[in-house]
């Protein structure tokens, strides 16, 4: 198993120049994308040793939660197909109960064909996800499992994303990510230089990250940036994905509309407001995601705005 992480981890993850900004600015881009085709980005780091856990305590099940576009589950239902784990999806939103899989978003769909068995819930029963009783009537419907949380993040997942920067970071004076759940920035900040800024931007339209991000780590040379939420998490609208497309375009390189377009759209932003000093470099880590464009782009067409390139 750990030999499937340490080749995937080999191969080369470049970090790639995207453009030089007035006063010597440069922004860079690492490809976490990359690592692998089903379980890339953050959630290859999150499942890592996550995935290293559940076989060592012989563990035959994964359960895990997220709603009908998330990278967190179909990264989840990948894994358990590579590594030979049932694995459950308890979903959000149990008016997805009776819907046929044709009609299931593309990463429910995904997550099927994976073997992912899925235990859709109300929204107000999902939010429980953390509540003891809740887990343990799971495990009387479910059998034993392994549970890995929302989003992927805990202990392990943090000690998996810590992994992201290296030496070849170490001259990097801004080091910039999105953040849902909070473990991958957590991560980055454990793992960075003192000299260098961690700089997190929220997908949420909220200031609690703050206090879970400050309750993960024990540096303070970071900050959580809370004005690119475009309204709250997988919220977007014509200005970004035209901002997204234009990138794509230019650079090519795709980007998602829930973390890695607002990340780079912030960037971009705050670059003009003169937020980095000149001779500043930026690396932005696209932690991946690119699975939930289709999904988005079928909620786009219902609204009457542009396509997500792809």
């Amino acid at each position: 198993m750990q030999d499937f992480f340490e080749s995937e981890l080999a191969r080369t993850i470049p970090n790639e120049f995207i453009t030089e900004f007035p006063g010597g600015i440069q922004f860079w881009i690492k490809r976490e994308d990359l690592l692998h085709e089903e379980v890339c980005g953050n959630k290859f780091r999150k499942l890592k040793y996550n995935i290293a856990k559940a076989r060592e305590f012989k563990h035959s099940r994964l359960l895990t939660f997220g709603g009908a576009f998330s990278n967190h589950i179909a990264a989840t239902a990948a894994a358990g197909k590579i590594f030979g784990f049932e694995t459950i999806g308890v979903i959000r939103g149990d008016e997805l109960a009776d819907l046929s899989k044709d009609k299931l978003s593309p990463t429910l769909r995904y997550a099927d064909d994976c073997g992912m068995k899925f235990h859709f819930v109300s929204r107000e029963a999902y939010r429980e996800n953390e509540d003891p009783e809740f887990i343990q009537k799971l495990k009387g419907q479910f059998g034993d499992f392994y549970l890995v949380p929302e989003g992927g993040t805990n202990e392990f997942a943090i000690k998996g994303c810590e992994e992201i920067l290296t030496d070849k970071e170490s001259d990097f004076n801004f080091i910039c990510s999105s953040v849902g759940t909070g473990g991958t920035l957590a991560g980055l900040i454990n793992s960075s230089r003192p000299d260098q800024k961690v700089l997190g931007f929220s997908a949420l339209k909220s200031d609690y990250l703050i206090t879970e991000v400050s309750e993960l780590v024990n540096k303070q040379n970071w900050e959580m940036i809370l004005n690119y939420h475009f309204g709250g998490y997988a919220k977007v609208n014509r200005e970004l994905i035209d901002f997204m497309n234009d990138f794509s375009e230019k650079y090519k390189i795709i980007l998602d509309p829930v973390y890695t377009g607002k990340l780079v759209f912030g960037i971009f932003d705050l670059v003009k407001q003169g937020y980095f000093p000149d001779n500043s470099k930026i690396l932005a880590i696209h932690t991946g995601g690119l699975q939930g464009i289709e999904g988005m782009n079928r909620l786009l067409k219902k609204k009457g705005l542009p396509q997500i390139a792809r």
